[in-house]
């Protein structure tokens, strides 16, 4: 009791108050920048699927697109190709390119895949294709919510799906010769779990991320190939969402 009225007593409690108090702004900051952090990749990552919607759309519309992709001559394969080119520059090369530059590729990526993708608009009816799109984004949602918020480590998933999606790429090159359309489901239905899981583990990967980068120069480069990761698992859903679902013109 004698120590209720001790001045050194007082003093310490005021020290552990102001500790506790530190914590907690910390804490705050830590959070504020975190949310910062993830809206940014969001924002970006939903940006790029804009531009590639809208590019694909008017460049089927435009009658471009049916000439160019099922037509004779290279400029198909160069449409087809270059994104993967771009992907693979950015992943290899992002501790050597500026994140301004990195912006540049990353919007360059979404315009190209949208070039590509306008096939969607002439094979899939308009119904097939906005089904496809809505359920993929309620699914991707969803994951991406689950990645985020579970306390769960998704660390041990990494191998795992990485090693199904090289699978997935090999089956997928093999049926292009086998031209087989009940391995062609089976491969949608795969590529489907595989992007759901990479969604959810690719989100608490960005996550986990931050408290190495906050405050540094990467972090902006963190950000654009967070968002590129992103991007990759939502189009290749949604791609086998409609290959499953989709009705054909």
């Amino acid at each position: 009791m004698a120590d209720r009225f001790d001045p050194r007593t007082t003093d310490r409690l005021r020290a552990g108050s102001f500790d506790a108090q530190q914590g907690v702004g910390a804490s705050a900051a830590t959070d504020a920048g975190l949310r910062s952090y993830m809206l940014s990749i969001y924002n970006y990552m939903t940006s790029g699927i804009l531009l590639t919607g809208v590019v694909a759309l008017l460049f089927a519309q435009s009658g471009m697109a049916a000439q160019i992709m099922f037509g004779p001559g290279l400029m198909k394969y160069l449409i087809i190709f270059s994104p993967l080119a771009i992907v693979f520059a950015m992943s290899f090369g992002m501790d050597k390119f500026s994140t301004a530059a990195l912006q540049a590729m990353f919007w360059g990526f979404a315009l190209l895949m949208g070039l590509s993708m306008s096939t969607v608009f002439l094979v899939y009816t308009g119904e097939s294709v906005a089904l496809a799109f809505f359920s993929t984004a309620a699914a991707f949602a969803g994951l991406s919510l689950f990645g985020y918020t579970t306390k769960k480590d998704l660390t041990g998933w990494g191998s795992f799906l990485i090693m199904g999606l090289v699978g997935l790429i090999v089956a997928s090159l093999l049926n292009i010769f086998l031209k087989s359309s009940v391995m062609g489901l089976v491969i949608s239905y795969a590529a489907v779990l595989i992007f759901a899981g990479l969604t959810a583990y690719d989100t608490q990967r960005l996550k986990s991320t931050y408290a190495y980068v906050a405050g540094t120069d990467m972090m902006g480069k963190v950000v654009i190939m967070g968002a590129l990761s992103l991007y990759l698992n939502f189009i290749n859903m949604f791609q086998a969402l409609l290959s499953i679902m989709g009705s054909r013109d």
